[in-house]
């Protein structure tokens, strides 16, 4: 349970980032699109590219150091990648999502090649032993009684080592 809070609040941190309207039929198919069509070396790129722009952030710049040069070098291979995703590999789909939903379809259809994106780094060993690191700091009578109002057995939490 404490695994699972600590997984959703990273990830709903990270989906935060970017709000949109519920998307229609043509920003769904551009999604598709440009998931199917990225690698995941593609994904990675995104998602340091990402990385490097939150790290611009007052409350996290002290905990990186990436450079200003592989910034620059990150948003190349960003921009390169979003143009051979749009312009050449998922063209028809931009082209009908752009025509019939208008210009919001690109901020929401890459919302969801991020979320793909995260979520696949995410699932590295190392990253979940991080994220499941809070959960030893994680009050689990808070939990249990969370559950007991809930009307529901309380979880049986794994042994801290």
């Amino acid at each position: 349970m404490v695994r699972v809070i600590a997984r959703t609040a990273t990830f709903l941190t990270v989906l935060s980032c970017n709000s949109f309207a519920l998307a229609g039929v043509y920003t769904d198919d551009l999604s598709k699109c440009l998931v199917s069509s990225s690698s995941v070396t593609d994904q990675a790129t995104l998602v340091q590219w990402i990385f490097s722009a939150l790290a611009l952030n007052p409350a996290v710049m002290p905990m990186s150091s990436i450079t200003s040069q592989q910034r620059d070098a990150l948003n190349q291979k960003a921009a390169a990648l979003d143009e051979r995703l749009v312009f050449t590999d998922c063209h028809k789909e931009a082209v009908d999502a752009l025509k019939y939903e208008g210009p919001s379809t690109f901020e929401a259809a890459f919302a969801v090649l991020g979320q793909v994106a995260t979520r696949g780094l995410m699932s590295d060993p190392a990253v979940i032993g991080g994220l499941n690191a809070m959960g030893s700091y994680t009050d689990k009578g808070k939990v249990a009684e969370l559950y007991k109002d809930a009307g529901l057995p309380a979880p049986i939490f794994p042994a801290q080592k």
